[in-house]
């Protein structure tokens, strides 16, 4: 039995509200149980440097978390001058994650920044972040598409993420923070509204893993994965 009472194959309860800040070309607050993340999305008419004038646009993201997004308080990592390496990683992950599904050459020379923020924790932070970072970029590639100012859909394939793990001897589908603390193998599974992966993160954090439980790590992240980017379209609609 899980500590939530899912199924080993349910999703916690995902919700998504759109246009949750004012000034954002896109933005959302996405829900995943207990995890709350804001997403917004801004769009600039400039690139890096070590793409210009190559007319391709550019997705980058930033991530952090609140300080009192967990059960104590973090130090505002502002504070110390520096971001933790689990804060850069991350959000070069989301960066990377959302470009897979961008055809940056319809995008043009344009940069979009997702900044994902995370109001609370409760495992999945990552996840959510990229589910929700989708929904703001979706919403702001809209308003560039109503204003005329990019002629084909840069975003060609809806992109979603999703943690899987051995909780208790058993494969389960998005894990809460109860068994991402406590799992035997815990993973992050980036995949494309095509069933397609971007990429997958596996350990083992106490205990090996079979090829045979990682095929069935690999079906429950495309169930979810399946119910997160139905969730993303109907919130877009």
């Amino acid at each position: 039995m899980r500590p939530s009472g899912r199924e080993l194959n349910q999703m916690r309860p995902v919700s998504i509200e759109t246009g949750f800040t004012k000034h954002a070309e896109g933005s959302c607050l996405i829900k995943v149980g207990d995890t709350h993340v804001l997403c917004t999305a801004t769009i600039e008419d400039r690139v890096p440097p070590f793409i210009k004038g190559s007319g391709l646009g550019w997705v980058t993201a930033e991530y952090g978390m609140l300080p009192r997004a967990t059960n104590t308080r973090m130090r505002r990592e502002a504070a110390s001058g520096k971001q933790g390496g689990r804060t850069v990683e991350i959000q070069r992950l989301i960066g990377r994650a959302l470009r897979a599904g961008v055809d940056r050459v319809a995008l043009g020379e344009r940069q979009i920044t997702v900044d994902c923020d995370v109001l609370q924790a409760d495992g999945g932070t990552r996840c959510a972040s990229i589910t929700g970072g989708w929904i703001a970029l979706r919403l702001a590639v809209n308003k560039l598409m109503k204003a005329g100012d990019v002629i084909s859909d840069p975003l060609v394939d809806p992109v979603a993420a999703v943690s899987c793990g051995i909780y208790a001897g058993q494969p389960v589908l998005d894990l809460d923070y109860p068994e991402d603390s406590e799992a035997g193998v815990d993973g992050n599974f980036i995949m494309t509204g095509s069933g397609k992966l971007i990429e997958v993160q596996m350990s083992a954090e106490g205990s090996v893993f079979s090829r045979e439980q990682m095929t069935s790590l690999l079906d429950l992240a495309q169930k979810g994965v399946d119910e997160l980017v139905a969730a993303q379209k109907a919130a877009t609609a």
